[in-house]
């Protein structure tokens, strides 16, 4: 084993052990913490059970309890989707919200901060990341501006894929409709 595997292995040991704290604070199970923290990352595209599945590569089952549970703590709001039937957006409440102050993620990223070359880290963990996620076959999720289908005509976006417009605040976000830029 490398000791870039080594320090791969143990930082995801201690996120893991960081998300089992949080969920216990809150009342909560690991994987109701980092669905509330993906959340709060979605865009309009990604908010949806679906894409919660997709990503943490779980059951549709387990999703709906995790929502079930999140919802019933008032954690998370369901909200119809106006243009598409039956697809039920997922948002945060201030409850949900509340719940991630001073989170995992929230120390993570200050330890992240304090790197002195933290975008070319970041470069790197992403370049890792998508790697990994073609290797095992999984689906590539992203953030929005950095996705090969983004677009901008001057003061405004849209995704090149749906043709949709995007909201400025939607392009820092994660979307599973993401691929690797050319």
């Amino acid at each position: 084993m490398s000791s870039a595997t080594l320090y791969l292995e143990r930082l995801s040991a201690l996120l893991q052990q960081a998300v089992r704290e949080d969920a216990a604070r809150h009342g909560l199970l690991p994987i109701h913490i980092q669905v509330l923290q993906y959340l709060a990352q979605a865009n309009q595209y990604s908010d949806l059970p679906i894409a919660i599945a997709d990503y943490f590569g779980i059951t549709r089952g387990t999703v709906s309890q995790t929502l079930a549970v999140l919802e019933r703590k008032a954690l998370i709001v369901k909200q119809a989707d106006a243009r598409h039937g039956k697809r039920i957006h997922l948002k945060l409440t201030p409850a949900g919200m509340a719940v991630l102050q001073d989170s995992w993620a929230e120390r993570m990223q200050r330890a992240l901060d304090m790197q002195p070359d933290g975008a070319a880290l970041a470069g790197t963990l992403r370049d890792i990341l998508v790697a990994l996620q073609r290797l095992n076959g999984q689906h590539a999720f992203g953030i929005c501006r950095q996705c090969a289908h983004f677009r901008t005509d001057g003061a405004t976006t849209h995704c090149g894929l749906t043709g949709e417009a995007l909201a400025i605040e939607q392009t820092g976000k994660i979307c599973r409709e993401w691929a690797t830029p050319a």
